[in-house]
């Protein structure tokens, strides 16, 4: 099995506080340009104090990592794996010199972000293009960089969730499980961000609207397994969460909270919470969900179960060796591996056009057009 022309492979994540003295320092690089004052970033870093300062991300990470090495040996695929986060250590740029310095010079990347969207893809690009240049003004080599294709759709990704819904839903009672509501979470985004994810007139006419389309069709295919798997078929939504933008810009709709408020207003009476969003636990999966919603829900008497993100389940691991065997046999251009996905949409590309999830204002110049 070989993954040439890739040498290696990179974990590429957001990163998150290990510790309460972290916290603040965590979130300045969170927020950096955005001027922010000091005060308001310890008000928010109450999320993590009361959770000891530490986000559970980095420790899935740590535990993806470990699955993803053992996944690869376990089918002779003799490449390392390393680990870089956008906002704390190991930051991307150390990672990428460890990685030049012991000679790599064909680098995968693989992004904890399923979804195209400018802070979950094109984002990660402008770090990799920021840690590039550094390298550069070290007089270090610099490698080839491409990342790999979003896989919300892959069944090493979806299949974990379908799972984990259907254990939320064994554990409602009796009694309202059938009648259950199914909400599927995601992190909110400014509306016009939503609008310009992904290259223009995929998914939308004129705009983008992967961010969406790309989660309504990850919604479908879990509600469509769990009713052929329990003969139910339940109610569900598209619901946001973690919106942190000022009053006056509109965001994504509705958040969590307030969809339970509806729901209730209209007698039902249980509901499942599946952050399908996120790849691990982050601390929004921890406060938001597991802490605010679950006090809303509680508040209003009503049954609720959150069910598991994908973190380091082995078939997500299988999906990240299948991700890069196929994008290695595109790059050599001969018995390409036909892509694996399920759903409507059909699997995303490889290569990024440049004005795939758009920001509003300029950016730096791309690494790895993929």
């Amino acid at each position: 099995m070989s993954s040439y022309p890739y040498d290696a492979l990179l974990l590429l994540s957001f990163g998150g506080p290990e510790g309460v003295d972290d916290v603040v320092p965590f979130l300045e690089n969170v927020t950096r340009g955005r001027g922010i004052p000091r005060e308001r970033l310890v008000e928010v870093g109450e999320h993590y104090f009361r959770f000891g300062g530490v986000s559970p991300i980095n420790q899935q990470n740590r535990d993806l990592l470990e699955a993803i090495r053992q996944d690869f040996m376990a089918n002779d695929l003799n490449i390392p794996v390393y680990w870089g986060n956008r906002n704390w250590a190991p930051y991307v740029t150390d990672t990428l010199r460890d990685m030049v310095q012991a000679g790599h010079q064909r680098i995968a990347v693989l992004a904890t972000s399923a979804y195209a969207s400018y802070s979950g893809c094109r984002q990660y690009r402008e770090d990799l293009a920021g840690a590039v240049e550094q390298l550069k003004a070290e007089g270090l080599p610099i490698p080839q960089i491409d990342k790999l294709r979003h896989y919300f759709n892959h069944p090493g990704f979806i299949d974990p969730m379908i799972e984990g819904v259907l254990e939320s839903l064994s554990k409602l009672p009796e009694d309202v499980r059938d009648g259950a509501h199914i909400a599927f979470t995601t992190h909110s985004l400014p509306t016009a961000a939503a609008e310009n994810s992904g290259p223009p007139g995929m998914y939308a006419p004129e705009t983008g609207g992967a961010y969406v389309a790309q989660h309504l069709d990850v919604a479908q295919t879990i509600v469509e397994a769990v009713a052929e798997r329990t003969g139910v078929s339940h109610t569900w939504d598209l619901v946001f969460q973690s919106r942190s933008g000022a009053p006056h810009i509109p965001w994504l709709e509705p958040d969590i909270c307030d969809h339970l408020e509806d729901l209730h207003a209209v007698g039902v009476n249980a509901v499942v919470m599946a952050p399908i969003g996120f790849v691990s636990d982050h601390m929004e999966v921890k406060f938001d969900l597991d802490t605010e919603a679950m006090d809303k829900a509680s508040e209003l008497g009503m049954e609720a179960e959150r069910s598991a993100t994908v973190g380091a389940d082995p078939r997500f691991a299988a999906a990240v060796r299948d991700l890069l065997l196929e994008r290695a046999d595109a790059e050599r251009g001969c018995g390409a591996k036909s892509p694996c996905w399920t759903g409507q949409l059909g699997p995303s590309h490889h290569l990024c056009p440049a004005d795939c999830c758009a920001s509003p204002v300029p950016r730096p110049a791309l690494a790895g057009e993929g």
